[in-house]
């Protein structure tokens, strides 16, 4: 009887699992320098060497910075997410959609990558250029989803009638970003009142919480 025995997948190689672990360290190195100095400001000798790679090895993995740039916010809004996104879909219900939403992007602004996509779209604001045109496609997709809450509240009753749902989730987005912006560093009081400013401009009550909780 012949048996057939199925190929088993491929193990990268040792090289390959090193050029991802360079990758990896180039694209939060850089995320780090653009959430700091912007575009403009960005070093790349700086960004290798923070990563612990020559410039070399920044240019074997990318063309130059602008290539940099885009793979650094690709990377960023891929984190974002996993660790906020998922926490949007948990929800079935709008309200909590989005409040959630609030909560998570309060924590992952924590972190010193967070602001990097805020930093740019500042910097290219009115100017066409790839970064830019890849930081306001970002944006709208993010504004779309809220939009789609946003009706979906509307439409189950948990969100007041009021302004169009693309206004209301416009607002929703400054108001988001201006709170957790404006507290900086100030956990865990970002992430609260992240949550309130949200649940203000939707008109709902936010959740009661326990100061535990909070």
């Amino acid at each position: 009887m012949n048996v057939r025995h199925e190929p088993r997948a491929a193990r990268p190689s040792g090289q390959a699992a090193r050029s991802a672990r360079s990758r990896s360290a180039l694209l939060e190195s850089a995320a780090r320098g653009l959430s700091r100095y912007g575009y403009g400001g960005l070093a790349l000798e700086q960004v290798a060497a923070d990563a612990g790679y020559t410039r070399g090895a920044l240019y074997h993995q990318f063309k130059g910075k602008e290539e940099l740039t885009l793979a650094a916010l690709a990377w960023v809004l891929q984190a974002w997410e996993q660790e906020v996104g998922a926490l949007v879909e948990r929800e079935p219900e709008p309200v909590a959609a989005l409040l959630a939403m609030a909560r998570g992007h309060a924590v992952f602004c924590r972190r010193d990558i967070a602001r990097m996509a805020l930093a740019l779209r500042l910097e290219f604001s009115g100017q066409d250029h790839p970064v830019g045109r890849a930081v306001e496609d970002a944006y709208a997709s993010l504004v779309a989803d809220c939009e789609r809450l946003v009706e979906a509240g509307r439409a189950s009753g948990a969100i007041p009638s009021g302004p169009p749902a693309r206004t209301l989730a416009l607002a929703f987005a400054g108001a988001l970003e201006g709170a957790v912006v404006s507290l900086a560093g100030q956990a865990p009081y970002d992430e609260m009142l992240a949550e309130r400013a949200a649940a203000g401009v939707l008109g709902v009550r936010p959740p009661e919480r326990t100061e535990e909780q909070e």
